[in-house]
């Protein structure tokens, strides 16, 4: 299979109908130019020759982001992507071999779902990622703010009294405001001030990052919902190790982009995997993450709705298994 543009674009604009059709081709390439996705498959004594639909296709424990450089084909990186963690903990790191890619990927997704970012003033509180600066999330929404073209558009630290300003001369502007951030600092910000976003879209990432008790996704939603007048309060699913994002417009049901299939395995048996589950572990499979590894058993646990998902655990002792086979 030969590997250029032309193919990139045709991950990116992926149809239902062609979905597997282009998944089975990238396992093929990732099986026999990834080392270490190669290895893992190996150790599982799995015959790729009977590989026919994607169900059958093994997914790579996301663990091993954290302790090998996923790469498929040799390339110099012109970025790596890291996850947040505490200190002293291991970090997932994606080597991401041309940031256009992902850019282009971004993109298409955002418009997919909210129309062109040109048309929205888009506000972005993402402390704690900022403070690390080498976050696909803060990648990602750079993108965005760069092509909504606004003057007031912009990432704030912990700039709250500057955000608030520049939300009220936006509100003046005609053109709708997305405010997206992290959960803790959307609280934060809900608990010093309150200010009437009806009409506009506040967007939440997940993560309390130890900054706060933890709350369930519903109580979060309720607080953001009476502090800012909102009816509905949207969500971003995606991941250091994803190029691809899933979006909700409320209740916590995500839709993935075109370029993201969710498949549900077995809570007990990882290597049970089917349409039919209704709620188990959560694997993806991402076709942009094409030089890295597209088929990737998370750590969530999730439940399908038609053609939505949602979170609704993580796994304990998630970090036991997986690894452990290429040790």
């Amino acid at each position: 299979m030969d590997i250029d543009k032309s193919f990139e674009q045709k991950l990116i604009q992926a149809s239902d109908n062609e979905f597997e059709k282009l998944a089975l081709q990238v396992f093929k390439y990732q099986y026999k130019n990834n080392a270490i996705y190669h290895q893992y498959i190996s150790s599982l004594g799995v015959n790729v020759n009977k590989i026919n639909r994607i169900e059958s296709i093994p997914f790579l424990p996301i663990q091993f982001f954290k302790n090998h450089t996923i790469k498929t084909g040799i390339w110099k990186e012109e970025t790596i992507f890291e996850s947040s963690g505490t200190t002293g903990q291991i970090t997932s790191k994606h080597h991401v071999k041309t940031v256009d890619f992902y850019k282009l990927n971004a993109l298409q997704i955002f418009k997919s779902f909210f129309g062109d970012p040109s048309n929205y003033h888009i506000m972005a509180l993402l402390p704690s990622y900022l403070e690390r600066g080498n976050s696909s999330l803060v990648q990602m929404v750079k993108f965005l703010i760069e092509a909504s073209r606004s003057g007031i558009s912009g990432f704030y630290l912990n700039e709250y009294d500057k955000l608030i300003q520049d939300i009220k001369t936006a509100k003046h502007s005609g053109r709708p405001i997305l405010l997206i951030g992290v959960t803790f600092a959307l609280l934060d910000l809900a608990d010093r001030y309150q200010i009437n976003l009806k009409n506009h879209i506040v967007m939440e990432t997940g993560g309390m990052k130890g900054r706060r008790k933890e709350l369930t996704r519903m109580e979060v939603h309720e607080q953001l919902k009476k502090a800012f007048k909102v009816s509905t309060v949207y969500s971003e699913y995606g991941m250091t190790e994803l190029l691809s994002q899933a979006y909700s417009s409320g209740n916590g049901l995500y839709k993935p982009a075109g370029t993201m299939k969710i498949i549900l395995r077995d809570m007990y048996d990882p290597f049970s995997i089917s349409n039919s589950i209704r709620q188990g572990g959560v694997n993806i499979i991402d076709l942009v993450n094409l030089y890295s590894c597209s088929f990737i058993e998370t750590q969530d646990i999730g439940r399908m709705n038609g053609e939505f998902f949602e979170i609704v655990g993580r796994y304990d002792n998630s970090e036991l298994r997986g690894c452990n086979l290429m040790f």
